[in-house]
């Protein structure tokens, strides 16, 4: 059978995960147009598909509105580690929810399928555990987080208002701790972070006493379990987890980075920052009933991918996208 050819955006997407996304959607064949602001992404993430001619990158603040054709939208477009989006709380409440506005009067206006990339973060800190889409969260909607967690919440709001009153094509999917190449080094997550300092044989800055958990999903994995939900049958609209349903403390995260980087590196602990969840875990259920899918790849592994990336990089070449680092 021959494949439909789609023309397709991805906002967000030189970040890490839309770069890998657009990788995806590029060989696949789609013609696919990346919008980015570059606040925390880089154009290196992405400069491999400049001379593709079914590639197109647009520098764009999906904060203000934008005129494309386009048959599918991947609306990725946020800052997603704490220390970037407290940067500038007001702008990232504005790019959840403006983005979302504008994405889905496009997806309207070109009768396109628009698949929101939520978070986790929308179950604050967990009262249900592990996390099932049923859960409506314990979020604390005055907090320092609250422009993610109460901006991604309004933008699914904004959804599926958008698909019961005016018959949008949505998808949700809600995205749990992922990790990979192509991370910014200084994105201030536990990976990205303990990462650096191992292969650099600093100190491993642990914030608590470690007894906290993640579940951690390989950046392929979770890829393939967004297209597949973009590829769904029209009537499984979600919200659907996706992330690794294998839980791990963040001392035994750090234990490990330590050891498959063969640093020298010592742990030392710090205050826990204000409303940081104390345990993220998805149920995969629904994922595994409605898409087939669930990830493969084992932490180790993906860890040791993603620290021969960090070696592979220089350092140097990054800057911190905010003061906060």
């Amino acid at each position: 059978m021959t494949q439909t050819i789609k023309r397709i955006l991805v906002t967000g997407g030189a970040g890490f995960l839309g770069s890998h996304l657009c990788d995806r959607l590029v060989a696949l064949g789609h013609d696919v147009i990346c919008l980015d602001n570059f606040f925390t992404s880089q154009k290196s993430n992405v400069v491999h598909l400049l001379q593709r001619p079914n590639f197109e990158l647009i520098r764009h603040d999906i904060t203000h509105d934008i005129w494309l054709e386009v048959d599918e939208i991947y609306n990725l477009a946020c800052p997603a580690a704490p220390g970037h989006y407290q940067y500038n709380p007001i702008k990232t409440m504005k790019t959840s929810v403006m983005g979302a506005i504008h994405v889905l009067g496009m997806a309207k206006r070109c009768r396109a399928k628009v698949l929101q990339a939520s978070t986790s973060e929308v179950y604050g800190d967990p009262e249900v555990h592990p996390q099932t889409e049923s859960y409506r969260g314990n979020v604390n909607c005055i907090g320092t987080r609250a422009c993610y967690d109460e901006g991604k919440r309004a933008a699914e709001t904004l959804f599926f208002d958008y698909h019961r009153h005016n018959r949008v094509n949505i998808r949700v999917i809600r995205i749990f701790n992922t990790y990979g190449p192509r991370m910014h080094p200084y994105d201030g997550r536990v990976v990205s972070n303990f990462i650096r300092q191992a292969i650099r044989h600093e100190p491993i800055t642990l914030f608590g006493d470690g007894r906290h958990t993640r579940s951690f999903c390989f950046v392929d994995d979770l890829i393939d379990g967004m297209i597949r939900m973009m590829n769904a049958p029209d009537d499984f609209v979600g919200p659907v987890n996706l992330g690794n349903p294998d839980e791990f403390t963040i001392r035994q995260l750090a234990e490990k980075v330590v050891e498959l980087a063969g640093s020298s590196s010592v742990i030392e602990t710090r205050p826990l920052p204000s409303d940081d969840p104390t345990q993220r875990q998805p149920d995969i259920s629904l994922a595994r009933e409605k898409l087939g899918w669930e990830p493969r790849t084992p932490l180790a592994e993906g860890l040791r991918k993603t620290i021969e990336y960090f070696r592979s990089i220089d350092l140097g070449h990054f800057r911190a996208p905010t003061p906060n680092f």
